[in-house]
């Protein structure tokens, strides 16, 4: 029985899992969005944002206790040097995990998970789409029709 045991293992061994996430949270570091499973996703979201909230205070203890668990020191420097400045005014929650759907092979859940502030393009929220105009399918032409109109009086010019 699992009472109580909040842990996702993965399927793994201890060491395995501990080396697969770190490994994880240094590409995340890297690349600043990673896809992979949801339930790696979530188990990386856990591991990583302790280590974020670390490297805000850039002190020698903070660095070692981030080395011990990311053993890169190019991934430590990126996330004191870069990251932390970043999210120097966010209290917490400096991921983001999107669904995207089954992979083909083995129908398992994947996921992006990325640094909430790197995301570029791709991401907006709800209430960014909703200042478009709404168009019905109603009348007759659409689009086209409106089109033609603008360009036949620019043509007669």
């Amino acid at each position: 029985m699992r009472h109580g045991d909040k842990i996702n293992n993965l399927g793994r061994k201890a060491a395995h899992r501990k080396s697969m996430l770190a490994n994880m949270a240094c590409s995340l570091i890297e690349h600043k969005r990673i896809n992979t499973t949801l339930a790696k996703a979530k188990a990386l979201k856990v591991f990583v944002e302790p280590l974020i909230t670390k490297s805000k205070e850039d002190t020698t203890h903070n660095r070692r206790v981030v080395f011990s668990r990311l053993h890169n020191k190019y991934a430590v420097t990126e996330l004191f040097r870069n990251i932390s400045v970043k999210v120097a005014n966010r209290p917490g929650g400096y991921t983001r995990i999107i669904k995207l759907g089954n992979r083909l092979g083995d129908n398992a859940e994947m996921a992006l998970i990325e640094l909430v502030d790197y995301n570029t393009a791709g991401y907006s929220p709800k209430g960014a789409t909703a200042s478009k105009k709404k168009s019905t399918r109603r009348g007759r032409g659409g689009k086209k029709a409106e089109q033609a109109t603008t360009e036949a009086p620019k043509a007669e010019e």
